[in-house]
């Protein structure tokens, strides 16, 4: 596993733990504060009854994805001379559900480039939230390059996906509330008669790495709380382009047919952003792939055992807990993000049978 960088950062100072609680105010009330389920056997002692690993669902979004925390702070923090020219962004669906919610809720208008093959269920929720679509090819920079140039053309502001400090200061939100959320548990706990005391367990977050947004702004707002946690990025091993980054010390980019071959569609980001990656380096203890057959295999999981419908790039971390539990610390609770939820049904069923067949 990578270790974290302790060389100072130069290029991400906006993205701090004072700026990531600001930000969980301006977003409460629209997004919502997803719980922690636990998931899995109880463990041996354990006063409550509880299994080690808690799942945090964002696919209980009103997107169905994390992005609208980061689109929404986003948005909501530009100028009222930005807003009313209206914004632009580039997405393979989650961030454009995001930021079309976030538009329409703050009356501004909103044009996403979208790749020809992104789900047609994340397609049809940007149009419901009324944003404009351009279609361009599968590339992620193409994606961005479109939308660069209709922000210089057509006046609009850039929402980037990733590599924003805005937009990973509203992710961070998801690891503030995951260590107010454990803090409380140990509470509890040390109410319980023989529980586990007062000093808080040290404890392991999987966070999905795509562009790096999410991962950045979740290990920023954990680490700076609880040094003593673990953060660990997980990506696929058909589009481990932050893995390969982190680990040569510059961002390496893979080509787009190299990373279309994932069926997490959500991280076949060909690089990750340069914010990102400083904080990364930073931040970040390590990072685990996993394979497509056990992506498939923890969406059947989450499915049948956590009655969750997650899309491949939601279940990657859970996919990590599930058959990497040997690459994880031996001891502590475990927190796995689930990134999201919008998958088309047809394809649902389709990986869902692939799961099966690879062993469920």
């Amino acid at each position: 596993m990578h270790s974290p960088d302790s060389a100072p950062l130069h290029n991400a100072p906006l993205v701090t733990l004072e700026r990531i609680r600001a930000a969980a105010e301006v977003i409460r009330g629209v997004v919502v504060r997803t719980p922690l389920l636990p998931f899995g056997r109880p463990q041996t002692g354990d006063p409550s009854g509880r299994a080690r690993v808690w799942l945090k669902p964002e696919s209980l979004q009103p997107t169905g994805a994390f992005k609208l925390r980061g689109a929404y702070y986003n948005v909501a923090t530009l100028s009222a001379e930005c807003r009313a020219a209206g914004v632009v962004a580039h997405s393979s669906g989650n961030h454009g559900q995001g930021v079309a919610r976030a538009a329409r809720l703050l009356g501004v208008r909103a044009v996403i480039v979208m790749p020809l093959d992104a789900p047609l269920i994340k397609v049809e929720r940007v149009r419901e939230d009324g944003a404009e679509i351009v279609f361009v090819g599968p590339s992620s920079e193409e994606r961005a390059q479109r939308a660069a140039e209709l922000a210089r053309v057509e006046g609009l502001s850039l929402v980037a996906p990733y590599d924003d400090a805005a937009t990973i200061t509203g992710q961070g939100t998801i690891g503030l509330e995951i260590v107010e959320q454990l803090a409380a548990i140990d509470e509890c706990d040390a109410a319980v008669p023989d529980g586990r005391g007062s000093a808080p367990a040290p404890f392991t977050v999987l966070v999905p790495v795509g562009g790096g947004g999410i991962a950045s702004g979740v290990a920023v707002a954990v680490k700076s709380l609880r040094p003593d946690a673990v953060v660990l990025g997980i990506e696929p091993a058909l589009a481990a382009d932050a893995r390969d980054s982190l680990a040569q010390g510059q961002i390496v980019t893979w080509p787009a047919d190299m990373v279309g071959r994932t069926i997490a569609d959500g991280q076949r980001t060909t690089h990750i952003g340069q914010i990102p990656f400083d904080l990364l380096r930073h931040y970040l203890d390590g990072i685990l792939t996993v394979t497509e057959d056990e992506i498939a295999r923890a969406m059947v999981r989450a499915s049948r055992e956590a009655r969750l419908v997650l899309e491949p790039s939601g279940a990657t971390t859970f996919a990590a807990w599930l058959f990497h539990e040997d690459e994880l610390p031996a001891s502590g609770p475990v927190v796995c993000i689930l990134s999201g939820g919008n998958v088309d049904s047809a394809r649902y069923d389709e990986l869902l049978d692939r799961g099966v067949a690879a062993g469920g």
